[in-house]
């Protein structure tokens, strides 16, 4: 048996970031061969992930971002089971490799984005290599992308939520600034869609049934039901689509006449929001 060195040790420590322990063990068990040692760290964080299955990942790091002509954003969370995990500054530069890793590729979904090689690995191989740095389930949980002409992303503080907007106008400092407001309204009250006649078919039968039974139970004469139920979906409209919300920092507007206030006929095409928990 070979003699395994602090260098060696050392080495494979900074080629993996495991534990100084972890990497003699390895390398102990695979007679210095480094290539087997890493193997074996993988193979180490895949047990200990098969170990957590059943743990909750529910902290992590929400990363929204954006290419440099604006016109791809994406939106990813790398969850870990910790609070103390998450706030890591290595943990958080991670889930920015993760971000960039699936920007410069535009896979089209979470399974394709953990396929993507990063460095010499795969990007699932790599969440494994984590796993047995870090010793808790750590996963890419969430994935979404969006393009357009004028993507506007947003972090909310702590990397807890991120949000991606996309704008109808070519870019511009003003329909930006408009653009990130947008984005701080989408985190902070969770529009369910941009739009009514985006709001699924069942919801809306669902929310006039409830305000029917709401109606009757208030004794309303049978012949008002239909038209005070229709009030009501008005207000949940209101309340649940992005465009006909009231803008939080002038609710004499709707979201739409604040857009159109920055430069005419600006509005959302899109947008995609994505949260811990």
């Amino acid at each position: 048996m070979s003699t395994i060195s602090a260098a060696d040790v050392n080495k494979l420590r900074q080629l993996t970031g495991a534990g100084m322990m972890d990497c003699k063990k390895a390398l102990t068990e695979t007679n210095g061969d480094f290539d087997a040692a890493v193997d074996y760290l993988r193979k180490k964080g895949q047990k200990i992930s098969a170990a957590r299955a059943d743990r909750d990942a529910k902290e992590g790091a929400v990363i929204a971002k954006t290419s440099a002509d604006k016109k791809t954003g994406v939106v990813i969370l790398l969850a870990c089971e910790t609070d103390f995990v998450a706030k890591n500054d290595d943990f958080v530069a991670f889930a920015n490799e993760v971000a960039d890793l699936a920007l410069a590729n535009k896979p089209a979904d979470l399974d394709a984005l953990k396929a993507l090689t990063m460095g010499s690995v795969t990007l699932a191989e790599r969440l494994m290599e984590q796993v047995g740095k870090i010793g808790e389930k750590v996963d890419v949980t969430r994935y979404e992308i969006l393009e357009g002409d004028n993507l506007v992303p947003y972090i909310h503080a702590g990397n807890r939520l991120g949000v991606l907007v996309s704008l109808t106008s070519a870019a511009n400092e003003a329909n930006f600034v408009a653009g990130k407001d947008v984005a701080m309204q989408i985190a902070a009250l969770n529009p369910l869609a941009l739009d009514k006649g985006d709001v699924d078919a069942s919801v809306v039968a669902r929310e006039i049934e409830v305000a029917k039974e709401q109606v009757r139970a208030e004794g309303k004469p049978e012949n008002m039901i239909e038209k005070i139920a229709e009030g009501k979906l008005g207000k949940f409209y209101k309340e649940s689509t992005l465009l006909n919300q009231e803008f939080v920092k002038d609710s004499s507007k709707t979201i739409a006449q604040m857009l159109d206030g920055v430069e005419k006929g600006l509005s959302v095409k899109a947008f995609k929001r994505v949260a811990l928990g």
